[in-house]
């Protein structure tokens, strides 16, 4: 087992243009998601094209014993966990003074306790390794609010305020920190919506933001990567 990129919400939008653009540099991934028929067809398909090794398990990330599980699964692994990719999130439309009552406590869970624990369960073999390097999959959400956003941005703020603590917190262990902070992009989530694809942020481009930041060398981090379709936000 060579080096790892895990990628939680591996199978669709940003998380899948990531585990592709690190299986084409060569690099075994760790997948997670939530649809285990989903995890299948991409195990089978990146390792077709790229000829890695995909490891997938199905977690509900908002669940906080299945994320532990997950954190035992790739630890079993024997491999070196070289990237962290805590990309899995939910958004859940509403404003904080009428949205549904759990929204909240929904996206918390799922966007930001699941990066919390994920990263608490495999921190010490990276600090052991003095190697590593963490993504969390912040938003323009995590610096703005946004129209109709509400528990979302609560959430978004608080991954990003979270990813700054770790930022000080490892860097005398040589593992970088990076904030991702994209805007609106071109996934299954805006299908439907009656706006041409060009006005989007492409998953691809992320991905690609996400390999530019880690192939720094290791005197150097980015902490922070916003990126925001050309024309401006939607």
């Amino acid at each position: 087992m060579g080096k790892l990129v895990v990628v939680t919400g591996a199978t669709k939008g940003i998380g899948r243009a990531i585990v592709q653009r690190f299986a084409k540099e060569g690099y075994d991934i760790v997948g997670c998601a939530r649809s285990e028929a989903d995890l299948i067809i991409l195990k089978e398909v990146i390792e077709e094209k790229y000829n890695v090794s995909v490891n997938i398990h199905a977690t509900d990330m908002s669940n906080k014993e299945e994320v532990l599980t997950f954190g035992t699964f790739i630890r079993n692994l024997k491999g070196q966990v070289e990237i962290l990719v805590n990309n899995a999130g939910i958004f859940i439309p509403g404003l904080i003074i009428d949205e549904k009552d759990g929204a909240l406590e929904q996206m918390i869970q799922t966007n930001l306790y699941s990066a919390y624990h994920l990263t608490r369960s495999l921190v010490d073999d990276m600090m052991s390794q003095k190697k590593g390097h963490i993504f969390n999959m912040c938003s323009t959400a995590s610096i703005m609010p946004h129209e109709n956003g509400g528990s979302y941005c609560i959430s978004k703020y608080a991954l990003l305020g979270m990813t700054k603590v770790l930022r000080e917190e490892l860097k005398l262990h040589n593992i970088r920190v990076t904030a991702i902070l994209p805007g609106p992009t071109y996934t299954a989530s805006w299908e439907g919506v009656d706006l041409p694809e060009e006005r989007f942020i492409k998953a691809d481009d992320v991905a690609n933001a996400v390999w530019g930041a880690y192939a720094m060398s290791e005197s150097t981090v980015i902490e922070e990567i916003l990126i925001r379709p050309q024309l401006g936000d939607l």
